[in-house]
């Protein structure tokens, strides 16, 4: 088939591109041009790339237009963020392309049971302008689906790996988290630590686009949870961590109030954002019904991610 994937070049993109290839896709990468792919593959050499800047062109409404010219059978949206965007999308390719789109697990709000299944996003409203302005464009896309043009929405959890920061057991990006598990350090944590992240590798998060390309068309559009295979308490993903390092963990534990205030703001809010989720997400239908099969489980993707940070010098542990 020929697959377009907007948003080509970013971190799922650089796993997905040379698995579409290796299954014999011809492959069209839409990107702004402003940045090179996260991994080098040579898969790159048999991709056509075209170069587009989407916000500009969604504003003069040519986007969507630009990628029904593509004749794709298949177009991956990896970066969509706005009903109006995903709208001129579907306008422009509806009878000529199907759709596998990209949102999150953050159209979920507060969840009653766990782990959560895909219809429970319904019952669960979102709240914060990246899950509501996801959650538009789902809304958008189950109304297209009732009318003769399904897609496939993935929603992916803390996707993790090598090559940029990930979530840590504060739930946030302070890499001095792994300073202080590696030293031995005290390590603070909200309330008792159990509230959960759930972590996916970005070449699993591939893995799901490439099987929803290749799965048959569906008869309405379809939605699916895309994490590793079990979440994580906070006190847990700690304890685990410093262990890389040949630690115990050193943890004291507050309530949020109190640990909010002994940490920088911009942490503190990061880490209410995830803990006030607590996500922890079944993967039984896309399991099911694409074969979709983590090869990493949470605490794999974050420790090469770690690896990573060493490798490159962001992080002085050893």
């Amino acid at each position: 088939m020929k697959v377009v994937v907007i948003g080509a070049t970013g971190h799922v993109g650089g796993y997905l591109i040379p698995r579409l290839v290796g299954a014999g896709h011809q492959v069209v990468a839409v990107s702004r041009g402003t940045s090179a792919p996260y991994r080098d593959d040579p898969a790159w050499s048999h991709v056509e790339i075209v170069t587009a800047d989407r916000t500009a062109e969604d504003a003069e409404g040519t986007f969507g237009a630009r990628i029904a010219a593509l004749d794709a059978d298949v177009v991956v949206d990896m970066i969509c963020f706005t009903a109006d965007s995903a709208r001129q999308l579907v306008d422009a390719i509806r009878g000529r392309s199907r759709l596998v789109m990209c949102s999150t697990i953050w159209v979920y709000g507060t969840l009653a049971a766990v782990p959560a299944t895909e219809s429970e996003a319904e019952s669960s409203p979102p709240w914060g302008d990246y899950g509501v302005g996801k959650a538009a464009i789902e809304a958008l896309l189950r109304h297209e689906g009732e009318n003769g043009f399904p897609s496939q929405v993935l929603r992916p959890g803390h996707i993790s790996g090598p090559g940029w920061k990930i979530i840590n057991p504060q739930g946030n990006l302070d890499l001095g988290v792994w300073e202080a598990l590696a030293s031995g350090g005290t390590l603070l944590l909200p309330n008792f630590g159990l509230e959960t992240v759930h972590h996916v590798h970005a070449d699993d998060v591939a893995q799901a686009f490439a099987l929803a390309v290749d799965a048959p068309r569906s008869e309405r559009t379809e939605f699916y949870n895309i994490v590793s295979e079990r979440a994580l308490t906070l006190r847990g993903f700690a304890e685990a961590a410093a262990g890389w390092f040949g630690r115990d963990a050193s943890i004291e534990y507050l309530p949020f109030d109190e640990f909010r205030s002994r940490i920088a703001d911009d942490d503190a809010r990061t880490t209410y954002e995830h803990i006030a989720r607590s996500h922890s997400m079944s993967i039984r239908k896309a399991r099911d019904e694409l074969g979709y099969a983590p090869a990493h489980t949470s605490l794999e993707a974050v420790r090469e991610a770690v690896d990573w940070l060493r490798a490159d010098g962001q992080l002085s542990a050893e």
